[in-house]
């Protein structure tokens, strides 16, 4: 879809274009000054998240990923520093949510298939031997060799709760080293934005009724901002009265509850990713208080009951 407008001095067009990548959607819209270029750019952060996806991807055996979890408990594994730092970041963020965030959860994916293929949950036997093979503090780092290591055997890390935040950063980066005026990135969820509409109004972002799926209750407008939103809606499974969803608390080895969905606002997608599925296994008030002590964060939190919750940031139109 283009949309045009006539300035003064520059003709500027929106381009939009949609993909499949990351096991999602790809939605980007940018501002540019001609439809052809418009595309070009596109087609430059299309290729850059594909490029973060081969680098984090814990399912392509070539991965840098790949080769840190085939070596878990044998050696450390040279990796780029960008990965490296993506990792640093990731125990950074555990630390910070008191391991409610923690990219070794993996192997807990392993006994808890919520993909619908789960006959019966888990004993606490399987939960208590897979859990002793997560933990952020059993990753060991070292700077001066740039090396990742896994110190238990069968530990794994995947970046499912950062990984398409920390793309579409760098594909927004891209654009804006570019010089791309103004632009919105949305990865399965995980969104981004910079510069203005070409009417100069701010980008909108839908806030979804709790009471009436699929409705819009209300718009926040974005600025240089990011949202990420994480839900309990995806794959689950219901054992009697219970409802097993599929994000993972490291710190238990079960399914989170207590919450139905999450959306942080910050200023970069990557902690809006990682806060929104820390938050999400937190829980309301202890997510509330996070929030409430960052800056330049918000959340709306929907608890179990569908009553939503937001941090003293939020001003909901």
């Amino acid at each position: 879809m283009t949309c045009y407008m006539y300035g003064q001095e520059k003709r500027y067009v929106t381009v939009k274009k949609s993909y499949e990548v990351m096991g999602g959607e790809f939605d980007i819209t940018v501002i540019s000054e001609d439809e052809e270029l418009g595309y070009i750019y596109i087609q430059e952060a299309l290729a850059e998240v594909q490029r973060i996806e081969k680098l984090i991807s814990s399912w392509d055996a070539d991965s840098e990923t790949s080769l840190i979890n085939k070596n878990a408990g044998i050696k450390p594994v040279p990796v780029s520093w960008e990965l490296y730092k993506l990792i640093e970041r990731s125990i950074l963020l555990s630390e910070i949510t008191n391991g409610a965030f923690d990219i070794t959860f993996t192997p807990l994916n392993h006994i808890w298939k919520l993909d619908g293929t789960m006959e019966d949950v888990p004993s606490s036997t399987e939960v208590k031997n897979v859990k002793n093979k997560v933990g952020y503090k059993n990753i060991v780092l070292n700077g001066k060799d740039q090396t990742v290591f896994l110190s238990k055997k069968g530990m794994r890390i995947s970046f499912g709760g950062i990984g398409k935040g920390f793309a579409a950063d760098k594909a927004k980066a891209l654009l804006v080293s570019n010089d791309v005026k103004a632009g919105i990135i949305n990865i399965a969820g995980d969104i981004t934005t910079w510069g203005t509409k070409i009417t100069g109004d701010k980008w909108l972002i839908g806030v979804m009724n709790p009471n009436q799926k699929g409705d819009i209750s209300s718009w926040i407008p974005i600025l240089e901002s990011s949202v990420a939103t994480t839900s309990g809606d995806g794959n689950f499974v219901m054992s009697g009265n219970n409802k097993y969803t599929h994000i993972m608390n490291p710190k238990t080895g079960y399914p989170a509850v207590g919450v139905n969905s999450v959306s942080v606002f910050a200023k970069s997608a990557e902690t809006s990713d990682a806060l929104a599925t820390s938050i999400f296994v937190m829980g309301l008030d202890a997510g509330l208080a996070l929030i409430n002590q960052l800056g330049d964060t918000e959340v709306i939190i929907v608890d179990s009951a569908n009553k939503m919750h937001k941090s003293n940031g939020v001003l909901l139109n």
